[in-house]
C-alpha cells in the first residue's frame, strides 16, 4: 500500500489530510485569535496556500470557523461562513475541546448548524486544544439567507 502525497512514510495522516484538503483549494479562515491552533494552521497552508479571510470575494472550497463559547451568534457565524462557500465545499467548526476555556456544549452545534441548512457528518481530532466538526450543505438546503 503506498502513502498518499499527504501522509507521512509511516502512515500517518497528517491534519490536512484528516480535513480533507487538497493542493489548490481555497480556504477561508474566520475567527482567528492568538489561541487558535496553529500547528493546524501551519499544515493548512503547506498544503492549500495561503488562507483568505472573510472578506474575500472568492469562491471558497472551505472554511476554517474558529468559535469558542461567547463569541457571538453561532446561527448566523454559519450563515456568514455559507456566503462565499462553493456548493460542493465544507465548513469545519474548531471549537475548543472538553474542559477548556470558551468550550461549546455539542448541543448548541446541534441547534445551530441544522438551522443554518448544515448536517455534521463527522468531528476530528484538531490539536491539542481543540476539535472540529465537519458541516455540510444539507441534500436538498438552500443556503440560508440573514
Amino acid at each position: 500500500m503506498s502513502a498518499t502525497a499527504g501522509q507521512a512514510a509511516d502512515g500517518v495522516r497528517s491534519l490536512a489530510d484528516r480535513f480533507g484538503m487538497e493542493p489548490g483549494m481555497v480556504v477561508m479562515e474566520m475567527g482567528y485569535d492568538d489561541d487558535v491552533d496553529q500547528d493546524l494552521r501551519d499544515a493548512l497552508t503547506d498544503r492549500c496556500g495561503d488562507l483568505v479571510d472573510e472578506d474575500t470575494d472568492e469562491v471558497v472550497d472551505a472554511v476554517l470557523v474558529w468559535y469558542r463559547d461567547g463569541d457571538g451568534d453561532l446561527f448566523e457565524l454559519l450563515v456568514d461562513a455559507l456566503g462565499p462557500l462553493a456548493d460542493n465545499g465544507v465548513v469545519w467548526l474548531l471549537t475548543p475541546k472538553a474542559g477548556r476555556e470558551g468550550h461549546v456544549e455539542p448541543s448548541e452545534v446541534a441547534e445551530s448548524a441544522p438551522t443554518a441548512g448544515l448536517q455534521q457528518t463527522s468531528t476530528v481530532n484538531a490539536g491539542r486544544d481543540w476539535s472540529g466538526a465537519r458541516l455540510v450543505l444539507r441534500r436538498g438546503a438552500a443556503k440560508a439567507k440573514k
